[in-house]
């Protein structure tokens, strides 16, 4: 082999090492990020236990000061990771920011009972809503944390009647099917997303079936359903 090909291959290795240096630091600051995510839900996960739902104002604190944590985290990686090759990397965290979309649209849910916007999400995330501007909340990422928000609301409007609040599940069930109003609007062609999308016509089928069977025993209040206050 001649020398330039020596160099050639050289060069090659030099640009391999890299790029794999790259991806390991990448995977190191995911890797802690996945670490406060995981923190953030379970903190979130006493809304579902007897007694939770005085504690809702409580943990949503909690988590947001956990958030603190995935801002530092998503600044590290808007400072390693090119500003043109975001794609390029986006599988490393990818389903990281999903759920971290998921747990913040579920923070504000639970603190005003509405849907959380992006630029929201982008915020406690610590990231923009721009892809102009570099680091940002891929528009999929956000999408597929509401859908799975659809699938945490089902599961809370179950454990909310085991509690003995008969009101919320109203109210989850009118912002759900909101939700679902919503999705019905997009042309999804993302495989994963749409999967996903289609999995939502059984979390709204799931609570209906909450709300009639409290319907059928007396237990549903005949009021406009409103947002349950979450204060203690």
């Amino acid at each position: 082999m001649s020398s330039d090909m020596n160099s050639l291959f050289a060069a090659f290795q030099d640009h391999i090492n890299v790029e794999q240096e790259l991806r390991e630091e990448i995977r190191q600051v995911n890797k802690d990020i996945d670490q406060k995510t995981r923190e953030i839900q379970t903190s979130l996960q006493i809304i579902h236990q007897d007694g939770g739902l005085s504690k809702i104002p409580e943990c949503c604190v909690q988590a947001r000061k956990l958030f603190l944590d995935v801002k530092t985290g998503f600044s590290k990686l808007a400072a390693i990771v090119p500003g043109d090759q975001y794609y390029r990397f986006h599988d490393h965290w990818r389903f990281s920011a999903q759920r971290l979309a998921f747990l913040a649209s579920l923070i504000v849910y639970l603190e005003e009972g509405k849907m959380a916007m992006i630029d929201e999400v982008a915020e406690m995330i610590g990231v923009t809503t721009k892809r102009e501007e570099g680091f940002h909340i891929d528009l999929e990422d956000y999408l597929m944390g509401l859908l799975q928000l659809a699938s945490e609301l089902a599961r809370f409007a179950v454990n909310s009647v085991t509690n003995g609040d008969y009101k919320r599940p109203l109210h989850v069930s009118q912002f759900v099917a909101e939700l679902n109003s919503g999705f019905r609007l997009l042309n999804l062609k993302n495989d994963g997303l749409r999967k996903r999308f289609d999995a939502l016509k059984y979390d709204v089928k799931k609570i209906e079936e909450i709300v009639y069977d409290l319907s059928i025993r007396g237990l549903k209040s005949e009021e406009k359903s409103e947002p349950p206050s979450t204060s203690t």
